[in-house]
């Protein structure tokens, strides 16, 4: 795959996300997917992202930048929302943060195999 088809493959995992797609989310992901070195497959990576939305109701996926050198990609994704209360161990409750995520990916077969994660937590407890 051509290394702008693999960015487009992946702007659309993000619409899928962001439009909180389920029924379509295996179309970019893996049924063996891994995240941050543990086998969660699927469902569990579905249930996360579930998880995602219900305690950041306005939560949109950005992208800041994005590199594709297939079978990787690496992307650095913008958050700017509000959740509802402890985000990642913090005391956020409604308030405004603004904060990015650097993740990188492995596909197998067009779909997402491994997710390697990195959340800047310092930004958002620097905003309480």
């Amino acid at each position: 795959m051509a290394r702008e088809d693999f960015a487009d493959l992946y702007r659309g995992y993000i619409a899928c996300l962001n439009g909180q797609d389920w029924d379509n989310l295996g179309r970019f992901v893996g049924e063996e997917v891994q995240y941050n070195g543990e086998t969660i497959g699927l469902s569990g990576y579905r249930r996360m992202l579930e998880g995602d939305f219900e305690a950041i109701p306005d939560l949109r996926f950005t992208i800041e930048f994005l590199i594709s050198e297939p079978p990787r990609l690496a992307a650095r994704l913008h958050f700017d929302c509000h959740p509802k209360g402890v985000l990642f161990g913090l005391p956020v409750h409604g308030k405004r943060v603004s904060f990015a995520e650097n993740v990188f990916y492995e596909f197998r077969y067009s779909r997402i195999r491994e997710v390697w994660s990195v959340i800047d937590k310092a930004a958002i407890q620097a905003q309480l």
